[in-house]
């Protein structure tokens, strides 16, 4: 089993890959079916993640939207032929920016 950790950690990769093409902008989004599937597949991973953190660390850090980020993993698994590509884009391109700063302050060592 993965510890909390090792989950922060796939999250935090998984939206570094959102990242090295959601720079690109909203038009290659939009023209590039392989990097929509690439941003899909990784917010879904982020959602996975994040859902097998557990309800204890979802209360510790309460003030993130963690049911918002397993919804959307739960559309685009169960939606999939039907998915909202703005939003999926906003996710990609503005939202992912906020959880990626609370997962490098989770990662960082502690200070002495």
């Amino acid at each position: 089993m993965r510890d909390v950790r090792l989950r922060l950690e796939d999250i935090f990769d998984s939206i570094e890959k959102i990242e090295k093409y959601s720079v690109k902008g909203r038009d290659v989004f939009d023209q590039n079916e392989l990097i929509q599937g690439w941003i899909v597949l990784h917010l879904q991973r982020i959602g996975e993640a994040v859902a097998k953190l557990g309800r204890e660390f979802h209360e510790k850090y309460s003030g993130v939207p963690w049911k918002e980020i397993v919804g959307m993993r739960n559309v685009i698994i169960h939606e999939y032929f039907d998915l909202d590509y703005d939003k999926i884009w906003d996710a990609a391109s503005k939202h992912i920016l906020v959880l990626k700063e609370l997962i490098e302050t989770l990662l960082a060592p502690p200070e002495k």
